[in-house]
């Protein structure tokens, strides 16, 4: 019989670690195979909260953000790429960055409708960013990466239309920060174990494994 685990899994939507990170989770999983059940759920982190609406250069905010130049950016994005093909995901070229609020209101709005749909929503917006190059802070493009997982369209752009889940969003971004969250993604497991960086599948094998033979008992 499989030992449930809670997991909050803290992230950005323009955060490629994060979507390396659940990449290595879910392929970590996948190797414990009946042994652990997930209970997964994505919350908010906004990497770029300040971000204007027409977004910014990638290598412009990288640089002036991590005072890092082409050279070292380069060597950054083709470490990323390796990591991400290495787990079967695919970054293709980004040339901007976008404001990710309204993606994470869209997010809450799918977790209250379970958690199977909050996590292809996560996986669609991952790709639709780093794989595809698309603006996550468009809401036409947000409307049609929702319906692409069988998500209501005509109720995300009522949502997108209002300030509806803005005020539980931030909420659940201050409880993250007030717990000592400042960078992501962050892997907290039965609110007591927490995980960060873009780990390899190895390492969520491991720590999963031995939280969920202590939970048992």
């Amino acid at each position: 019989m499989s030992t449930s685990l809670k997991i909050d899994f803290v992230s950005d939507v323009s955060c490629p670690w994060c979507a390396i990170g659940l990449a290595s989770l879910r392929r970590a999983a996948e190797q414990l195979g009946d042994e652990v059940a997930l209970d997964l759920h994505f919350q908010p982190f906004e990497l770029n909260p300040q971000m204007g609406p027409a977004g910014q250069g990638l290598m412009e905010h990288l640089g002036e953000k991590y005072g890092m130049g082409e050279e070292q950016l380069r060597q950054s994005h083709d470490n990323i790429r390796e990591r991400g093909a290495a787990l079967g995901f695919t970054f293709g070229p980004r040339e901007r960055i976008y404001n990710t609020f309204d993606a994470h209101r869209l997010l809450h709005w799918a977790g209250e409708q379970g958690a199977a749909r909050q996590l292809a929503l996560k996986q669609a917006l991952f790709t639709a960013y780093f794989t595809d190059g698309q603006d996550p802070s468009d809401h036409d493009t947000l409307v049609g990466i929702v319906q692409s997982v069988g998500l209501d369209g005509g109720a995300a752009r009522a949502i997108l239309d209002s300030d509806e889940h803005a005020d539980a969003v931030r909420q659940q971004e201050r409880f993250f920060q007030e717990q000592g969250i400042s960078a992501v993604p962050a892997v907290i497991i039965n609110d007591r174990y927490l995980i960060q960086g873009g780990q390899p599948p190895e390492t969520f094998v491991q720590a999963l494994r031995k939280i969920a033979a202590d939970a048992a008992g």
